[in-house]
């Protein structure tokens, strides 16, 4: 009787486990994710979005990052504010990147310092950003991350930010952006500098007009003189470079 009672626990156990095995063998099949969708990274690439979110034992299965990251994102990560990731099926996963506003950087000390509209220290990296300009002609001696950037007049911020966000709705993508003593404004983009002078009331006119002057600059080398119009000519003046 005792022999019975032994058997059928150990069939019980075996029914068990085998359940067991064929429920994680069909949740590791059924939610195992094939396709990943990233939205919003500019400073990292999708494959290291995916590496962020995706880490660790389980990490490409939906089920469980469904309950890894219920109701919260992903913060501490340098240059994002958060990481939201949705289950939109059980192989498919929506990660939307929410990126720290970036206005610019200057390099300091063989390091890119990042800032945002108002002038504070957002992060650092050895790394330049793509679509966020390089700032020069500031002057500073020294940085703190969470400080605003001590460059004496902080009106230049306001500067930055026009010519960053007219930048933007022009679709132009600028290497640099140098500021004179005098406020004076040179754009680089590539193997081209733009002169657009320092006069606020016409920034905007110059740029709409860039959008249409650069693709028949491509390739070439020089420097584009938009800080005063030439009169007889109806143009402005393009100088090229060896």
């Amino acid at each position: 009787m005792y022999k019975k009672k032994g058997t059928g626990i150990c069939i019980l156990i075996i029914l068990l486990l085998a359940a067991g095995l064929l429920a994680v063998g069909y949740v590791r099949i059924r939610y195992t994710i094939q396709t990943v969708y990233v939205e919003g990274n500019v400073h990292y690439t999708e494959d290291e979005i995916k590496a962020i979110v995706m880490d660790g034992f389980l990490g490409d299965n939906s089920l469980y990052l469904s309950l890894k990251y219920k109701n919260k994102g992903i913060e501490g990560i340098p240059f994002v504010d958060v990481v939201d990731v949705s289950i939109l099926s059980p192989d498919t996963v929506k990660i939307i990147v929410y990126e720290k506003t970036l206005t610019g950087c200057v390099r300091y000390l063989d390091t890119y310092v990042y800032f945002d509209r108002d002038g504070y220290v957002v992060e650092s990296s050895s790394v330049k950003t793509m679509g966020v300009p390089q700032i020069m002609g500031l002057q500073f001696d020294h940085i703190v991350k969470g400080e605003k950037l001590p460059v004496g007049d902080e009106a230049i911020f306001g500067s930055i930010l026009d010519i960053t966000k007219l930048l933007q709705k022009y679709k132009l993508v600028s290497d640099k952006i140098y500021f004179n003593k005098s406020g004076a404004i040179t754009v680089y983009f590539g193997d081209i500098r733009v002169l657009l002078g320092n006069d606020p009331a016409t920034l905007e006119d110059k740029l709409m007009l860039l959008q249409g002057l650069l693709p028949n600059l491509e390739g070439k080398k020089g420097l584009l003189q938009m800080q005063t119009f030439d009169a007889d000519s109806g143009k402005y003046i393009f100088k090229p470079e060896e």
